[in-house]
């Protein structure tokens, strides 16, 4: 005899009482039905099946209710998906409403005499004439009633019939069964909010990569500008054509052809970087197509060039507009045909790379000149990528400054911030050099700071110690035959005084309409100052307030309209002793 049969003999033995033992053992049972894992409604029918070997019953039901009071789940003893309908039409529902309203037991000795089942079916449940007693409690969560246990048993009709000690066992179920049911419910919110939170996440990872603000590695900015370039890269990356990257010194090229790299599918293979300025025309052969043993006075053993080593993955040519003519021709062959002779060697070696080129020269007026072969410009200009310099994005000069600031941190151990104010420094600097300029800026601005956090005072401009700009005043002029400053498509070549303050008078209209009648120049510098200066100190100093006031008293909106640098109007302003309005 296995232990139900035992529990349900010795309740029989002892009649309509029941020991408290046994009620604490069912209690016990059921508890570890609720703690373990599972779907609530498998959980809540298999805590009604063991119910039915404590009592003798004959059908039981939980109902739990929605926020709207109604049932929207009710669970038998043999619960399934199948039988789900089955149950809910078993249903007393005006009994459940009693249940509900009063939140206390309800106990019927028999339902046939009761008027609350006088509309219901009694043939499903039992013999026609059968006595069959009802017994509802309601199943609470912190004094709520979300749901109720119901039970029915058959009697035979006895005056001594008593129903007590089954209340008070389902009333424990119940407590039970709420709170397993509050815990169901709130581990369910919680993973539909944390689902919920991650769709949003998704979304909107996708839409800044949409937007391309998640840039590659090492690659910081979310102006317009550089999610432009980002969004062909991407495009670019997934063919196999030659790039050319067109861009000013320090606009970061070698950045953007390992992103180049690591988004196309040859991302799996070799990198390789060849620097064509720094190697002499002898040494960048032997470099990039590799050499024989003995080919030359030190070639001791045969070697591979960047192309072989590069071989099914992507090269790099920077500075490619300083080879000479002579490799030009040479570079050609293996651009045209996919195959090398190594240096002192015979044998053809085929090759598949993807070259991707970079430049800071005007390779238009090269080849224009003869500097520059027109077909090997052709053959590495299929997808030209221009890059912009830092003065078209200075919107980027915060995170850029915070980047190079943490890594700065990060080599000597220290934990240097910058101020708001600092990084409003920057923000006035054209950067000639573009992003490694302000690298540099940072680093030695952090190296001499201090205190913990890096103050206007802190920079090298302030003090008029900037060599960048002392480099800067120096009129442009080719650095060697042959060089051409890489033009900017829609703005005016800058001119080198432009970027700094002047030693000598700059002509510098206001650029608005309604003033043409008073343009004049604004001089920035007093040295060599003819007859007659103060009248002409005046009217510039005049100029400068107009268009200040013109443009809410904003530096860098007022230099545009001036047609100078902000660097050159905030010297300005300390010239004529301006104040700055504040709004």
């Amino acid at each position: 005899m296995d232990t139900t049969q035992t529990v349900r003999a010795s309740e029989r033995r002892v009649g309509p009482g029941r020991s408290a033992d046994v009620a604490l053992y069912g209690v016990y049972e059921i508890s570890k039905l609720l703690t373990a894992p599972g779907k609530v409604e498998v959980t809540l029918a298999r805590v009604l099946q063991l119910l039915s070997s404590f009592l003798d019953m004959r059908h039981g039901l939980i109902a739990l209710l929605g926020e709207n009071g109604t049932p929207d789940m009710v669970v038998g003893a043999g619960w399934s998906e199948a039988t789900a309908k089955r149950y809910f039409d078993h249903l007393p529902e005006r009994a459940i409403g009693r249940i509900v309203v009063t939140q206390m037991p309800l106990v019927v000795r028999d339902m046939k005499d009761e008027p609350l089942f006088e509309s219901w079916n009694l043939s499903e449940w039992g013999a026609p004439g059968a006595h069959l007693a009802f017994v509802g409690v309601p199943v609470k969560d912190r004094g709520r009633v979300i749901g109720t246990l119901t039970i029915d048993r058959e009697h035979e009709g006895e005056p001594y019939f008593r129903l007590d000690e089954d209340v008070r066992f389902l009333a424990m179920v119940a407590n039970l069964v709420g709170q397993t049911v509050r815990l169901h419910r709130l581990v369910t919110s919680d993973r539909e909010r944390l689902l919920e939170a991650q769709h949003r996440l998704q979304k909107v990872v996708e839409r800044t990569a949409g937007e391309g603000r998640s840039n590659h590695e090492g690659i910081v900015g979310t102006s317009r500008a550089i999610r432009a370039v980002m969004d062909k890269v991407r495009i670019v990356a997934k063919s196999h054509s030659t790039v050319l990257l067109r861009g000013e010194s320090g606009t970061g090229k070698e950045l953007f052809a390992r992103a180049l790299h690591d988004l196309s599918p040859r991302k799996d293979r070799p990198f390789v970087t060849v620097n064509c300025a720094a190697l002499a025309e002898s040494v960048l052969e032997s470099e990039l197509f590799g050499h024989e043993k003995g080919a030359f006075t030190g070639a001791t053993a045969t070697r591979k060039g960047r192309f072989e080593l590069a071989d099914g993955g992507t090269l790099f040519l920077d500075e490619i507009g300083e080879i000479s003519g002579g490799f030009q021709a040479k570079l050609l062959r293996v651009l045209q045909e996919g195959e090398l002779e190594r240096v002192g060697g015979t044998n053809t070696i085929k090759v598949n790379v993807r070259l991707v080129a970079a430049t800071n020269r005007n390779l238009e007026e090269a080849v224009a000149k003869g500097d520059f072969r027109a077909d090997l410009y052709y053959r590495i200009s299929v997808v030209p990528i221009l890059l912009p310099p830092l003065r078209d994005r200075p919107e980027d000069i915060p995170a850029l400054a915070r980047e190079f600031l943490g890594r700065f941190n990060e080599e000597h151990g220290t934990a240097l911030g910058v101020s708001n104010a600092g990084l409003n420094v920057l923000m006035t600097c054209s950067f000639p050099g573009n992003v490694r300029e302000l690298e540099n800026c940072v680093r030695r601005t952090a190296t001499l700071a201090s205190g913990a956090t890096i103050l206007p005072d802190d920079f090298a401009c302030r003090h008029d110690e900037c060599m960048s700009a002392l480099l800067w005043k120096i009129p442009a002029r080719p650095a060697q035959p042959g060089y051409f400053p890489l033009p900017i498509a829609g703005r005016a070549p800058v001119n080198a005084r432009e970027i700094v303050e002047c030693e000598e008078p700059v002509k510098l209209p206001l650029a608005r309409a309604a003033s043409r009648d008073s343009e004049g120049p604004l001089a920035l510098s007093s040295e060599n100052r003819p007859a007659g200066a103060d009248v002409e100190d005046r009217d510039e100093r005049g100029r400068l307030v107009e268009a200040m006031e013109a443009a809410g008293w904003v530096q860098a909106k007022a230099a545009r309209l001036l047609g100078i640098t902000p660097r050159q109007i905030s010297y300005a302003l300390r010239k004529y002793d301006i104040a700055i309005k504040k709004f």
